[in-house]
């Protein structure tokens, strides 16, 4: 399998190239030439598989670069009860990707959150980890991974990268904008390969200054700068897979359809589901749910992109949604105006540049309806209601992005076919927002015991202003 640069690169490298790359040299994102189709005899034999054999079944697709045995023997290592153990009391635990049924065979939550992170980044970020691990063995290199996190992404690439060899990761995160269990998680570890950074600033200033130094080519290659953030096309592939994990679970055979309702602020949990819908898999359709932050939801209702700057990006009580660039939208886009690399560039040339793109009266938006993708946005008092009413009728705790999608499932179910289950991809456990939980409920949210007293620990952590400069020197003195 060959890759290929949403801005039309020319080069074609293989995954494991890619997977230490993160950005393509022409600063697009790397995208398979094409989208392996499924089969139905393949689908049929997937339907009973394991977790770790179906990502085997699946990556395989995208994984030509890596033995079958060794890339086994990654997903073996990955995938595993003992790892994702975080189940709902009553789920079945045997399965890592259950679906907690709300309302049985209608309305249900794929359960993405029984990581050691209590978040759906886990699923593909433990991939992530052993895979760089695998490369870089072979290959007798190091990597230094530069990321930033709006709340659940720093914590996971951390707690899968803690420990190993020939990696170091330098995380950028908004100062004071997560919640104090997800700036817990992070500044307590005190592994040497991890250094936290702290900016005085949102988010996407803190994405910003990722993309800026993965664009400087000489500073990238001296340095080995790598990426853990969904601009790296392993995170994406990888959550591919409980797509189809949740199809089967929520069907009972494939001549059905299933609809998933997705939160999502940097549009990679989304791109996941479009690109298995391009693959074949019977999604009748995919919504799109952001918070008060809602420029994705503006483009899917009006064909224009408009980011926000810093100081018009709220901040609310889902933080990790709280993004008004969305970096895996380029992914996306790119397959709407029909992978023309070179009409994306000139798109992204103005987004860059600070400014927006219209689509609105184009052939090209007019095709919107053809990847069956809907989109709806949530606010505060709208998540808080929710959590409350998914407790009171259904007994079950959500966390407020979750709360987003299900607030969001409901105001848009009317776009689902009749008779086709409808499942939220679950992002995170309660426990980590637990201000907007004791808010909605009046009671704390239950947290593994391994977890109790996180906030208490001492942390490791440095404040910086959203200086690409400053976080260069940083970089250098300590590799």
């Amino acid at each position: 399998m060959k890759y290929l640069s949403t801005r039309g690169h020319a080069a074609r490298p293989e995954f494991c190239d890619i997977l230490l790359g993160g950005l393509a040299p022409d600063g697009g994102l790397y995208l398979p030439e094409s989208y392996p189709r499924i089969s139905r005899a393949e689908l049929d034999a997937w339907r009973s598989l394991s977790y770790a054999d179906l990502a085997l079944a699946i990556l395989s697709k995208f994984i030509t670069d890596i033995p079958a045995a060794d890339l086994k023997a990654i997903c073996d290592k990955t995938y595993t009860a003992e790892i994702y153990r975080f189940a709902r009391p009553g789920d079945d635990a045997a399965e890592i990707t259950p679906v907690h049924w709300l309302e049985a065979g209608k309305l249900g939550l794929l359960e993405l959150s029984n990581g050691p992170t209590l978040a759906f980044k886990d699923m593909a970020m433990q991939l992530l980890g052993n895979l760089f691990e695998y490369v870089l063995e072979r290959r007798g290199e190091t990597i230094n991974i530069l990321g930033a996190t709006s709340g659940d992404t720093g914590s996971a690439a951390e707690y899968a990268m803690r420990g190993k060899h020939a990696v170091r990761v330098f995380m950028l995160s908004p100062h004071g904008k997560m919640s104090a269990f997800q700036r817990a998680q992070m500044y307590s570890l005190q592994d040497e390969n991890i250094y936290n950074i702290a900016v005085t600033g949102m988010f996407d200033d803190a994405q910003d200054i990722v993309k800026a130094v993965s664009n400087d080519a000489a500073f990238k290659a001296k340095y080995k700068i790598g990426a853990v953030n969904s601009i790296n096309w392993a995170r994406v592939a990888a959550q591919i897979v409980y797509y189809f994990k949740g199809y089967f679970a929520a069907t009972r055979s494939n001549d059905e359809q299933v609809a998933f309702c997705v939160p999502s602020g940097n549009f990679g949990n989304i791109c996941a589901g479009h690109i298995a819908r391009q693959m074949g898999l019977p999604i009748a359709r995919l919504i799109l749910a952001t918070n008060e932050n809602d420029v994705l939801d503006e483009f899917f209702r009006t064909g224009v992109y408009r980011p926000r700057k810093a100081a018009e990006t709220h901040v609310t009580s889902s933080p990790s949604m709280d993004i008004s660039k969305a970096s895996n939208f380029e992914r996306f886009v790119f397959d709407l105006v029909g992978r023309d690399s070179k009409r994306v560039a000139e798109l992204w040339k103005a987004v860059d540049a600070g400014g927006a793109f219209d689509l609105s009266g184009s052939a090209d938006f007019a095709r919107i309806g053809d990847f069956a993708l809907v989109s709806g946005c949530s606010s505060h008092a709208g998540r808080v209601a929710t959590i409350r009413k998914v407790f009171e009728q259904y007994g079950t705790m959500i966390d407020t992005h979750t709360a987003d999608g299900v607030k969001v499932a409901w105001d848009c179910a009317g776009s689902v076919p009749a008779g086709v289950p409808l499942l939220v991809l679950e992002t995170a456990l309660p426990a980590k927002f637990a201000e907007t939980i004791r808010e909605a409920l009046g009671r704390e949210p239950e947290r593994p015991a391994e977890l109790e007293g996180i906030e208490n620990l001492p942390q490791r952590v440095e404040l910086m202003a959203p200086d690409v400069e400053a976080v260069k020197r940083f970089i250098v003195e300590r590799v």
